[in-house]
């Protein structure tokens, strides 16, 4: 009878212990794929709105999906001496996105544009 016993009580500890182990690892998965989520409309955001002939010197935002995004670009001065006859001009870009959860994700990047706007 208390074989029985012990033999019962070690299968409920084995049982908790897998039942934990599960919980951890489904709560692990949810995260990677919320950070997946997350990293891959950052990506659809740059690629979709960040194009090279549309740069300007400004702030964009809005939302895709539950996902706030906000774009800002800028002049960019590396520290070096600007060079007049160059048909590039380097502007730095931020995207910052939130997620639904909460999480954020900013990508800084320098992108060139030609004078005139094309």
């Amino acid at each position: 009878m208390i074989e029985a016993v012990v033999a019962l009580a070690v299968v409920a500890i084995v049982l908790a212990a897998i039942g934990s182990l599960y919980a951890g690892n489904t709560r692990g998965a949810s995260q990677v794929e919320q950070r997946v989520a997350l990293v891959e409309t950052t990506r659809l955001i740059a690629t979709a709105v960040m194009g090279r002939n549309d740069i300007n010197s400004s702030d964009a935002a809005g939302e895709i999906g539950g996902y706030a995004w906000r774009v800002q670009a800028t002049p960019f001065f590396g520290g070096g001496p600007a060079v007049p006859e160059s048909e590039w001009i380097p502007h730095l870009v931020v995207l910052r996105v939130q997620s639904p959860t909460g999480a954020v994700m900013s990508v800084e990047t320098v992108r060139l544009q030609k004078r005139g706007g094309g």
